[in-house]
């Protein structure tokens, strides 16, 4: 009889420790064709690992992909307001950087000085005007908030351009929030601004652009004669085109404007009648009528442009059948 110590368990036989390690890592099963059937719960394991390693790094790249996809959408303004976003800025918003200032009316004298004490500026959220001066040793511009003496500091423009680094936030809010001055003799140099304007009036007259390469002449016709008069009577469809294209991008804000103001094709309409002898207009310009017959079709008010009013007129229940009358003889 095996004697044991206490709290000690019996030892097993080499035998037996060797079929209890082949149980754990193998775990055969016998067939009939006596062959060993691998068991596949360690690659179900690893695979809920893969998976789930994937997912992990699908959520962290999802941030990056949806910061993308935005910038796809909205374009240049939204890229640009994200990165006004990530810039370093003070406790109140103030972006922290190097700034420049330079005179309107491209004036660029050696050496110009513009007040830096005795200036005011009304606070709204206080309700009151509140002194201003540029110092050395405070760390704000309002008098009222100084401590100590005050050592007043000149403010002064070399060859029309002032730059004052980021180490200066007083002055610079001072001359770009506060000064009476700003935006009427100086103003602030901001590249980011100017080119993301750019790039407005750049779609813009893109956008103008490619409606007037699809515009048909007829249509051509009534926005250049805004523009030209009677001229566009006497030109010929490559020169409607040409100068179409040329008026789109000169000032594509107007010719985008006229393409949706209705009355265009209708004062056009108008004209070209009144060219062709169909309708004539009374000498004094109060009165349109039938050229054939001679009878009224409708009277100028007066201080108004007879074409325009002879356009709303054409509007009317009165006024509808005798535009389609010109239209047809028109055509």
């Amino acid at each position: 009889m095996a004697l044991f110590k206490k709290n000690e368990e019996p030892k097993k036989s080499s035998t037996e420790k060797k079929e209890t390690k082949k149980t754990e890592v193998e775990t055969p099963q016998p067939t009939a064709s006596n062959e060993m059937q691998p068991v596949v719960i360690e690659e179900v394991e690893l695979e809920s690992a893969e998976e789930l390693v994937a997912e992990e790094v699908e959520i962290d790249s999802a941030p990056e992909a949806i910061e993308e996809e935005e910038q796809e959408e909205f374009g240049y303004r939204h890229r640009f307001e994200l990165e006004e976003r990530n810039k370093a800025k003070t406790a109140d918003g103030w972006e922290i950087k190097d700034r420049q200032y330079f005179l309107l009316n491209n004036k660029t004298p050696l050496s110009q000085s513009i007040r830096s004490s005795n200036i005011f500026f009304f606070d709204e959220e206080k309700g009151f005007e509140r002194e201003l001066k540029n110092t050395s040793n405070q760390r704000t511009v309002f008098v009222d908030e100084m401590k100590g003496d005050a050592r007043l500091e000149h403010i002064i423009f070399r060859d029309g351009v002032l730059h004052v680094p980021k180490s200066k936030v007083v002055l610079q809010k001072l001359l770009s929030l506060y000064h009476p001055h700003r935006d009427t003799l100086f103003a602030e140099n901001k590249p980011e601004v100017a080119a993301l304007n750019e790039i407005d009036m750049l779609e813009l007259e893109v956008e103008a652009l490619t409606i007037a390469m699809d515009m048909d002449i007829d249509d051509a016709e009534a926005i250049l004669r805004v523009e030209l008069g009677s001229k566009v009577s006497t030109m010929s469809s490559k020169e409607l085109k040409r100068d179409l294209l040329l008026f789109a991008k000169r000032n594509p804000n107007l010719f985008l404007e006229l393409l949706e103001d209705e009355n265009v094709h209708l004062r056009n309409m108008g004209i070209k009648a009144n060219e062709m002898g169909i309708i004539s207009l009374s000498p004094d310009q109060r009165t349109f009528y039938w050229t054939a017959t001679e009878r009224k079709l409708c009277t100028v008010p007066f201080d108004e442009h007879p074409y325009s009013a002879l356009a709303a007129w054409f509007k009317t229940d009165e006024g509808m059948p005798v535009f389609n009358s010109v239209e047809k003889r028109l055509k």
